[in-house]
């Protein structure tokens, strides 16, 4: 069985080849995921399926050349953080952003349980509020 930090890093790797199948493959099926309040998807959601209605199926619709590059990783026990930056062109604005973010992955039995986002939400909503 892969390590945990090694479960997070194939789960970016993944993303970043738009294979989502490997991503929910990655999550138990009571996974909670928490984005940033006041972000463009704040919120928590519970289950992979919420996730894709509620974050990742936005993210693919809304923006272009959406990418999340984490640069750093520390893993203590069944945590690991993750931290890198966002980056997209809106698609309704054409405006670009980017941002730093860290992400903390909990994990149990290889499958992660919560995930949650922390991100400078000014940063990320500025693309959305620009008329073009």
């Amino acid at each position: 069985m892969p390590s945990h930090l090694e479960t997070v890093q194939e789960i970016y790797n993944a993303f970043a080849e738009g294979d989502i199948d490997t991503v929910l493959a990655a999550f138990a099926d009571d996974i909670t995921w928490v984005e940033a309040e006041g972000g463009p998807y704040g919120g928590s959601y519970n289950g992979p399926k919420q996730v894709v209605e509620n974050v990742f199926g936005p993210i693919n619709e809304e923006w272009d050349e959406f990418r999340v590059e984490p640069d750093r990783f520390i893993a203590d026990g069944d945590t690991v953080v993750a931290t890198g930056t966002y980056s997209g062109v809106y698609v309704e604005t054409g405006e670009q952003f980017e941002a730093p973010f860290a992400h903390i992955w909990d994990l149990t039995d290889g499958q992660v349980v919560h995930f949650h986002q922390h991100i400078d939400t000014v940063l990320h909503n500025e693309p959305l509020n620009t008329t073009a």
